[in-house]
């Protein structure tokens, strides 16, 4: 497919409500845009893929727009240190991207969407107080993240233990801008459609969640409890019909 174009009418509004569904959720809790949208979108058209451009596209402009004049209320000591693990982790996700079958990498987003789903459901959470636990959680999270960009919130777990409150927001979005653009341009060098014309078209519309997620974040972060296990019910729904459809197609 070369363009969202291409979709049916039905499609491309239902493709547009889920860019604002992950704008939402990427400036509401400041991560989980990929994760809680890539599954959706799979039920749209079937190839990661095409899809992880464009989100890395928005995550890119809309993250330089929260991070424009905040620069300065950055973890720079921790993120760089967590780079050690999460960047050589992440380069191994995207080498699987470009060469395991579709079909594969499917399942594998759909299994890590449903673990994410149950944890938040269950109000289950992974606790790290030791290092080497930190380094495992942040080697992992970027071998998901750079697979499929749905491994913030193993990353998250280890950055909330070490980055202040106030900064953790921004910290993590000069992370994901640091993986989608050495995701970005591993694609430009193997030459993958980056699907530029598709990531502009949705522009507008994940503005509109990235507005309502930016005025709301204080009455999500102060219902954190109730958010989660409502979007963990649903993922956990979707996760279970994705998973059942791909083993319909076996």
């Amino acid at each position: 497919m070369e363009s969202i174009l291409d979709l049916g009418l039905s499609q491309i509004v239902m493709t547009a409500i889920i860019f604002i569904w992950t704008g939402f959720v990427r400036s509401g809790l400041g991560f989980g845009g990929g994760a809680l949208g890539l599954p959706l979108m799979l039920f749209i058209y079937h190839e990661p893929i095409f899809w992880l451009p464009i989100i890395g596209f928005q995550l890119l402009f809309f993250s330089s727009i929260t991070l424009r004049t905040r620069l300065n209320n950055v973890d720079w000591k921790f993120l760089l240190t967590s780079y050690l693990f999460i960047l050589p982790a992440a380069l191994i996700g995207i080498f699987g991207l470009l060469t395991l079958p579709n079909q594969w990498l499917i399942i594998f987003i759909y299994t890590i969407t449903l673990f994410y789903a149950l944890m938040w459901l269950l109000n289950k959470s992974i606790h790290s107080h030791k290092i080497w636990f930190d380094k495992i959680l942040l080697m992992l999270g970027g071998y998901v993240a750079g697979t499929s960009l749905t491994g913030a919130p193993l990353m998250v777990t280890v950055f909330m233990r070490h980055v202040c409150q106030h900064q953790l927001r921004n910290t993590l979005f000069a992370l994901w801008f640091t993986l989608v653009i050495m995701k970005m341009v591993t694609f430009a060098s193997v030459g993958v459609d980056l699907h530029f014309f598709s990531a502009l078209l949705l522009l507008p519309v994940s503005a509109i969640g990235h507005v309502i997620g930016l005025k709301t974040h204080e009455f999500i972060l102060k219902n954190d409890l109730l958010f989660k296990r409502l979007v963990g019910l649903i993922l956990t729904i979707i996760s279970i019909i994705g998973l059942t459809m791909v083993y319909l197609k076996i």
